[in-house]
């Protein structure tokens, strides 16, 4: 089911509405749906470097506002929606441990996750769990994701022509190895701790 979702996200990046189905993808992604939005960013920006920044944008700005929704579901709907999340994750035998990280490094693991391919949405709904600070974690993800997503913009915008070769000459290899990441970041939470 993961590998059709990737393959159905990569597929809207074509779409003539592909910035608000990346827009749609990011908000999701941040609170419930599986799949980066970085499937997204990268055949978007090859196909229109002029627009990398604008891509970036919305995208960090989806993810915030989902990483809020995320946020929510665990401050006000942990039992009836975030829990089933968790457990869907594989991270439910791991969320003590999660309190335990919050407690010790509060902002600095909404930065960690925002940052790197662990699912973010499970560090969202436990960052209102755990009632992290909302300014702190509002702050702590434009940071986390405007990096991610701005660093991956620019350099696909600055080296671009080169990226795109690789990329369409190597596309099963690039899609295995974003699905590779992406099932990587499960598998860390899932047995981290």
């Amino acid at each position: 089911m993961l590998h059709r979702l990737f393959e159905w996200t990569m597929s809207l990046a074509a779409h003539r509405h592909a910035r608000l189905a990346l827009a749609l993808v990011a908000f999701a992604e941040s609170s419930f749906f599986p799949v980066p939005p970085d499937v997204m960013i990268v055949p978007m920006v090859l196909a229109d470097r002029r627009r990398a920044f604008l891509i970036a944008t919305i995208c960090t700005v989806a993810s915030v506002l989902g990483g809020i929704a995320g946020y929510l579901i665990g401050a006000l709907a942990f039992d009836a929606i975030g829990q089933p999340l968790i457990e869907f994750y594989g991270a439910g035998d791991k969320f003590a441990q999660f309190q335990a990280w919050y407690d010790e490094w509060g902002l600095m693991i909404v930065l960690a996750a925002g940052l790197t391919p662990l699912p973010y949405k499970v560090f969202t709904i436990a960052s209102g769990v755990f009632a992290l600070n909302p300014v702190l974690f509002i702050v702590g993800s434009v940071l986390s994701r405007g990096i991610r997503f701005f660093a991956e913009a620019a350099l696909l915008w600055a080296i671009g022509e080169p990226i795109r070769a690789f990329v369409e000459n190597n596309l099963r290899f690039v899609s295995i190895a974003f699905f590779a990441l992406l099932l990587g970041g499960f598998l860390v939470l899932r047995f981290v701790g």
